[in-house]
C-alpha cells in the first residue's frame, strides 16, 4: 500500500469518528468537519469518505452531515431518492426543498462542540 493511500485511510478514518461524534437530532457540515481535522480545504475529501462510509463496520451517520448552505447534498449516495431526508426527519429535523429548516438551530461545530467538551 502506498503511503498516499496509508494518509487517505486515516484521513477516511478521522473523518468517520468525528461523524460518529454528531448528535441525534443536529447536523454538521464537511467543511467543519474538515477545518477540525486540521484539513480546512479538504470537505470534498470528507464527502468522498462519506460516500463509502456505508461499508464501515460500525454505523457512521453520514445522513447528518450537510453542505454549508443546509443542503442534501450527499442525498445521491443513499439508497433510495428521500432516504437522507427520511432519516434527518426521524431525527426531528425537518427538511424543504433539500435543505435543513433552521439550519442554524440545528448546526453541530466539532471545532465548539469537541475543544469545549475537551476543556472539562
Amino acid at each position: 500500500m502506498s503511503q498516499t493511500s496509508r494518509n487517505n485511510d486515516n484521513f477516511f478514518e478521522r473523518v468517520y469518528q468525528v461523524t460518529r461524534l454528531v448528535p441525534f437530532g443536529r447536523v454538521t457540515t464537511y467543511g467543519a468537519i474538515a477545518r477540525y481535522l486540521g484539513a480546512t480545504r479538504s470537505a470534498r475529501m470528507v464527502g468522498w469518505a462519506l460516500n463509502s462510509s456505508s461499508i464501515q463496520e460500525d454505523w457512521v451517520p453520514a445522513h447528518r452531515v450537510v453542505n454549508r448552505k443546509g443542503l442534501l447534498t450527499g442525498k445521491i449516495h443513499f439508497p433510495g431518492s428521500n432516504t437522507m431526508q427520511q432519516l434527518l426527519e426521524a431525527e426531528g429535523i425537518r427538511v424543504e426543498d433539500n435543505a435543513v429548516v433552521d439550519f442554524h438551530k440545528h448546526f453541530w461545530d466539532p471545532n465548539v462542540e469537541l475543544v469545549k467538551g475537551s476543556k472539562k
